[in-house]
């Protein structure tokens, strides 16, 4: 059983693991109509792992403890800020006496400092915006802080690019939960069977199968094949063209 308090008692490993990997929508892509195509941000769409370990790395210095790679925050990101608070802390800190100065210092350093290197993934801004060419409602849900969500979108895409871009805020439950991803959904007037989900970590997959949505895993962020497959994806991607071609290629006619 795959582990998540959002996931339905029905569904198990072999449910998940639904086709070989590479071989679903290569079958199957003209049976299935998408409208709607909801992405997450970083990972994604975006390349902001150097900045968010730079951020975090900083906080940890002024507070007297070590730093971490870049490459290890692959594993620490995805769950949102007060849970890298507690992957990145030491063991054996009473992360509740110093999680007040912890996210304050990296709110305050991340925002001035997320634009250092934060860029979209190669091939993600043709890819972009030829889907909305093309007729899909465009969303971003990430459990990144809703501001900074918003504030990379605006700087990075062009605008009125996506339809809906939503981050974490207090009364906004956070991925894996699938309470925002449907509500995104009920605001088009779709169904979760219209809707692709793409993301880079097993939270984004489970987010996608708790809700209902076909679940695309991307392998150019933060999580290998594996791990997304095992976590419920129904397919992977190494590159962003790939999913034009997996839903019936560059031009394809929409209703």
């Amino acid at each position: 059983m795959v582990a998540s308090s959002f996931l339905p008692p029905s569904i198990v490993q072999e449910d998940l693991a639904l086709p070989a990997l590479g071989t679903f929508l290569k079958d199957l892509n003209l049976m299935i109509d998408f409208k709607a195509i909801v992405f997450d941000l970083d990972g994604t769409l975006i390349d902001s792992l150097e900045d968010i370990a730079l951020a975090a790395n900083q906080v940890l210095s002024q507070m007297g403890f070590p730093e971490h790679s870049v490459e290890a925050y692959k594993t620490f990101v995805g769950d949102g800020v007060n849970v890298l608070m507690h992957r990145i802390l030491p063991s054996g800190v009473d992360v509740d006496s110093v999680s007040r100065d912890f996210l304050l210092q990296w709110k305050d350093a991340y925002a001035k400092q997320w634009q250092i290197n934060t860029r979209p993934y190669e091939g993600i801004l043709p890819l972009v915006n030829r889907l909305k060419d093309q007729g899909y409602r465009l969303g971003v849900l990430s459990n990144k802080p809703h501001e900074f969500t918003v504030a990379c979108v605006q700087a990075l895409f062009p605008e009125s690019c996506f339809d809906a871009v939503w981050g974490l805020t207090e009364g906004r439950a956070k991925k894996p939960d699938p309470a925002a991803a449907l509500e995104m959904v009920r605001q088009w007037d779709l169904e979760p069977r219209d809707i692709l989900y793409v993301g880079d970590t097993d939270t984004d997959m489970l987010t996608a199968v708790n809700a209902g949505f076909y679940a695309l895993g991307v392998t150019w962020g933060f999580r290998s094949a594996e791990e997304l497959m095992g976590h419920g994806a129904r397919e992977t991607i190494d590159l962003p063209e790939q999913l034009e071609w997996l839903l019936g290629g560059v031009g394809k006619e929409r209703d």
